[in-house]
């Protein structure tokens, strides 16, 4: 299965709000891995105040807040 990646961190309430609208969209098309910025000195460098982030097979899909539109683009690919 396909892995979408989301860079966060704890307390981020944009991070969680994300995460929350993303789930029930995905669930059982797509594993999802949630990254802590915090955990690793390159993803914070890289994210620091641009979380939450959402990548898929290495390209950058949205930030800050999910974009729909590109994540129903993803998941047309994706069997039902």
């Amino acid at each position: 299965m396909k892995t979408l990646h989301i860079y966060s961190r704890q307390g981020c309430h944009l991070c969680e709000q994300m995460i929350e609208e993303m789930l029930p969209l995905v669930r059982g098309r797509l594993d999802v891995v949630v990254h802590d910025i915090d955990t690793r000195e390159d993803w914070k460098s890289k994210y620091d105040t641009r979380i939450p982030v959402l990548e898929y097979d290495g390209e950058f899909v949205c930030q800050y807040h999910l974009d729909p539109d590109a994540l129903a683009r993803i998941l047309s690919n994706i069997p039902a």
